[in-house]
């Protein structure tokens, strides 16, 4: 070993001895180190999973420089190794003759002695637990010196194996040697340390030498990109990216190579020049990959921020969870934005772009806030999942509203949208001046299949029936089987599990648990032994995540690998479910269509048990969603589905499997033009408009203009404008001034507080009233007016109360808590009267009643955190519950930024501040922290907080390798994104604005 080895050693060993417990450079994990007592041997063993020097980034630095009476140690040390041996000008530096190494005798002596001085002196202050570890530490330090001394020179080996010439050392060795002043060894401490202070970790040679050569691909990359022409479609050794890249995504995704047809859409001219485009696909063709090496290379190569739009709250945060390790490695941050989560308007980052991953609704708050700060240029692109959603409903429409804004504003933003396969793609091209690239790629073969009684039939549209005879189905069916199961589900299912997975879509709910069950009924006792023992880890978890309580559906279905999957599980149960599908734990789901659109989870088998959702036939564009999902890339080579038809929906059943696709329509006129308020209401706002006419420009670069033709059949554009216009006036949200140059449109005081705070407006005066009149009498010793006004208006019309439950809850309130009951328009007297069966006069107002009614629920849940014994005392599902608890949370938000525009309603900001965390989370203060992370729920911030990782920093430095251990069920993967998820967390937050 080197010198210059030995000595870092000895540095990092000192640093051991001087550092105080729980306080490493970089903050180390506190003492007890985070774990349960099971795994206090390994702590004592391996203390350095914990408190790495190169892992441990986040926590305070203590210097030792307060401890004057060490610091006095080391001085008395010095000066009688000085006394002892003095030094001399031949000391300090010499030459052998003979071989011609130089050498440095004097300084590397002394300081070898001072350490053996002070190594020989314990340290009180060393923690128990790492006593085992130090004197291993101090082994190999003794055990490097007598290598030392052995050697007279050596040459400088890098970790890749190259070595330098000695003669280059010498020289450098020769040229320090001529420094006749030296350093005490107290101040060479302190500049360490202090120096230490600074710096995260030592860099080695190799990680220094690696990030130069990134820094230089990611250089040539960027000229590139600025010289880009047809002739040079590839811009970089990765597709325009570093080759770090394409190593992360093989050591983070077990990606080697890209599909062909990635590869041609990453070399397409209008993605080379940074045009706007549109890629089509079938489910699972890989389009998500294409667009995060599309985010990467603008992150790293233009330096620019990115947005990325997913349509539910899940996604988005499995998707935070994915790309974290890419930002700590490759220097970016990933932003959440979903539910009550995310900053309006972004935190301007110091030196790193930032990637907001956003749920459409927050994509458009985040958008608006962006532009009012005149920053929407910082924002180079805009992806967008699932662009066919733009026909779906109100949320279509803000999709819409976006895209128009970004396309409008700013003119250097690209956007990229991921559709399923439309039949009227030219329409979104033409509103996204945007390029197509379509393929049919699957990565395995799709084979649809359809069942009429017993017979199963091909999909073929080349026949003229559209079906080809297939098999029989070859089951056998007992009089009371076939009575129980006359669509012979169990012989579709039995034909692939526990083998193989399988997905079973029901129209309903109910559907999902009672096909559950009563195919266990007919499963043979080999389903109970496969993979027993996870399976009932996994009902321990389930009855976890309930705090003791458990499905008794999920109960009984479990224990054969079986399950069902829908919006009446709470959050947590669906995940461990999704978990445990994912690794083959279970083998079946019966699920609702919304598995479709969520999370991918494929299969060799898809059955399609009717060809409805609820009641209403299947969309072709849902159909081809489900069945998207058979076939599992790199298990299965062919997938299949199989569509339950009874004869009476044959004949709508070939169009739904042989039709074109659906055409997708704006949705800006959608509840009778609600879309284009708010479009109009936010333009104005914005100053994006002032003028009738510049509305009237604006909405040319709609998709409502490209489709007007068939969506404004009864009255023209024009004329919808106008009227929006005098709407708006007429509810006081904006103001129309003329003069000479014409009318002048300006938001009110009003009018800014709705679209900033996204409230419906057919809400925003209701709102207002709500909150004026809260203002006057508001009840500060409850939280319960507080929570009345942020219980989401459009959650009334999913609930209907249990007269005899609401009296009972009405009881036990307060005097006070009543009295603001009745306040707001719901007495005892009337409550008591409907529990009463007797009839009441309509005077009370019906909404306001069942408002209360969910604020006493959202009540019930702050004060005792339990979802599943407030679900059972009201009666309702806990999915049911936990979607009102979320949507509560956001609207508490939306509540939040609306009151901070007016400033009669100042006293509201900083109670609603913290009400809106109390919704986020709902569980108990100390396990909020943890729950800050992206996809850790209540069960696993109880699992990480009860075996010691109680903060967000103890997590950020945790080992994954450890945390799996120390968890239960926690695979090392799902550690690993834990913790880079904690570690971005962190780093968003230190990352202060300028």
């Amino acid at each position: 070993m080197d010198e210059i080895t030995s000595r870092k050693r000895w540095r990092g060993s000192l640093r051991t001895h001087l550092t105080p417990a729980g306080k490493r450079r970089g903050g180390g994990c506190p003492q007890p180190c985070p774990r349960d007592s099971r795994s206090s041997s390994v702590a004592q063993t391996q203390p350095a999973e914990f408190c790495s020097d190169s892992e441990d980034l986040f926590g305070d630095y203590d210097s030792i420089l307060e401890d004057s009476s060490l610091l006095a140690k080391l001085d008395d040390a010095e000066l009688s190794e000085r006394r002892r041996d003095p030094p001399t000008a031949a000391h300090t530096v010499a030459v052998d003759q003979q071989d011609g190494v130089w050498k440095q005798p004097c300084e590397d002596n002394l300081t070898d002695s001072i350490l053996d001085g002070l190594g020989d002196e314990p340290f009180e202050d060393l923690p128990a637990s790492q006593v085992q570890f130090q004197e291993q530490v101090d082994e190999n330090v003794k055990r490097s010196r007598l290598q030392d001394e052995d050697k007279t020179s050596a040459p400088l080996r890098d970790t890749e194996g190259t070595a330098e010439a000695a003669p280059g050392r010498n020289r450098e060795d020769r040229t320090r040697g001529r420094s006749t002043a030296r350093r005490s060894v107290t101040d060479q401490l302190k500049r360490t340390m202090l120096g230490n202070a600074a710096a995260p970790s030592n860099l080695s040679r190799t990680a220094v030498l690696k990030e130069a050569v990134v820094s230089e691909e990611i250089s040539v990359a960027m000229q590139a990109m600025e010289t880009v022409s047809a002739e040079t479609p590839d811009l970089g050794p990765f597709y325009g990216l570093p080759s770090k890249v394409k190593d992360l995504m093989h050591k983070l995704r077990g990606i080697k190579s890209l599909y062909d047809w990635q590869e041609t859409c990453l070399r397409l001219d209008c993605v080379q020049q940074r045009k706007n485009l549109i890629y089509s696909l079938p489910t699972s063709g890989g389009k998500t990959l294409v667009a995060e090496i599309l985010i990467l290379r603008e992150l790293l190569c233009r330096k620019k921020d990115c947005l990325f739009i997913l349509p539910y709250i899940s996604l988005v945060q499995e998707k935070v969870r994915g790309l974290a390790s890419f930002g700590l490695e490759l220097d970016f941050m990933v932003e959440e934005y979903a539910g009550s989560k995310g900053r309006f308007p972004p935190v301007k980052r110091r030196n790193r772009s930032s990637l907001y991953i956003a749920t459409i609704e927050k994509a458009h708050s985040l958008v608006n806030s962006l532009i009012e700060s005149s920053r929407l240029e910082n924002l180079g692109l805009v992806v967008v999942d699932e662009l066919h959603m733009l026909g779906d409903g109100s949320r279509g429409a803000i999709i819409e509203m976006t895209l128009a804004k970004v396309l409008h504003v700013s003119k250097s933003t690209q956007v990229i949208g991921m559709s399923a396969t439309l039949g009227n793609i030219r329409d979104l091209q033409t509103f996204l001046k945007a390029e197509n690239y379509t393929n049919d790629f699957r990565p395995v073969q799709l084979k649809e299949y359809v069942k009429v009684h017993d017979t199963i039939y091909e999909v073929d549209p080349q026949e003229e029936d559209c079906f080809k005879f297939s098999r029989l189905l070859n089951f056998k069916y007992s009089s009371a089987m076939q009575k129980i199961d006359p669509d012979h589900i169990i012989a579709l299912v039995t034909e692939v599990i526990p083998a193989h997975s399988c997905l079973l879509f029901c129209p309903t709910k109910k559907n999902c648990e009672n096909v559950a069950g009563m195919i266990c009924k007919y499963l043979k006792e080999d389903f109970l032994r496969h993979r027993e023992a996870e399976k009932g880890v996994l009902l321990r978890e389930l009855r976890d995540s309930g705090s003791g309580s458990l499905c008794p559906v999920l109960r009984r279905t479990v224990p054969y690998g079986l399950a069902y999957h829908h919006s009446g599980l709470t959050t947590e149960e669906r995940k461990l479910v999704e978990e445990a599908y994912s690794s083959g734990v279970l083998c079946l789901l019966t699920c609702t269509s919304t598995l479709a659109a969520g999370i991918n989870l494929p299969a060799r088998r898809v059955i399609l048990r009717a060809p409805y959702v609820a009641t209403d036939f299947l969309k072709r564009s849902q159909y081809k969603q489900m069945v998207g999902r058979a076939g599992r890339a790199g298990i299965d080579t062919v997938g299949e589905s199989i569509l339950i038809l009874q004869d009476k929906d044959r004949s709508l059943a070939k169009t739904l499997v042989c039709a074109p696709m659906e055409k997708c329509y704006s949705n800006l006129m959608h509840d009778e033009g609600k879309g284009v308020l708010s479009l109009i209401l936010s333009l104005i706002g914005l100053n994006i408009t002032s003028s009738s006419e510049q509305l009237r420009e604006f909405l040319c670069g709609t998709l409502l203009y490209v489709q007007q033709t068939q969506l404004c059949v009864e009255k023209s554009l024009w004329e919808v404008v106008t009227q929006c216009v005098h709407l708006l006036k007429e509810k006081d949200l904006i103001t129309v001034t003329s003069d000479s140059h014409g009318q002048t449109l300006q938001v009110t005081k009003l009018g800014k507080a709705t679209y900033k705070g996204s409230v419906d407006l057919t809400h925003s005066d209701l709102l207002y009233r709500d909150l004026s009149r809260g203002l006057e009498g508001l009840l500060l010793n409850s939280y319960l007016h507080l929570v009345y006004l942020v219980t989401p208006y459009d959650m009334v019309s999913q609930c209907k109360p249990d007269w005899m439950i609401y009296l009972r809850q009405f009881t036990l309130l307060s005097a006070a808590e009543q009295r603001m009951s009745a306040a707001v328009g719901v007495p005892e007297s009337f409550v008591a009267r409907k529990a009463a069966g007797q009839t009441v006069k309509n005077s009370v107002n019906m909404a306001a009643v069942t408002r209360m009614y969910l604020a006493l629920v959202l009540f019930s849940l702050l004060r005792e955190t339990n979802l599943w014994s407030v679900a059972d005392r009201f009666q309702l599902s806990r999915g049911f519950v936990q979607t009102l608890l979320s949507s509560s949370s956001a609207f508490c938000s939306c509540v939040l930024h609306f009151t901070e525009e007016l400033e009669e309603f100042w006293p509201f900001k900083a109670l609603l501040t913290e009400l809106t965390r109390r919704l986020s989370y709902c569980v108990k203060a100390e396990l909020i922290p943890l729950m800050e992370v992206a996809g850790v729920l209540e069960s696993r911030a109880k699992q990480l907080y009860n075996a010691g990782y109680k903060t967000l920093t103890h997590l950020a430095n945790a080992d994954p390798a450890v945390l799996s251990t120390a968890i239960e069920n926690l695979y090392k993967k799902q550690a690993e994104q834990i913790v880079a998820s904690a570690k971005m967390t962190c780093l968003c937050a230190a990352d202060a604005p300028e």
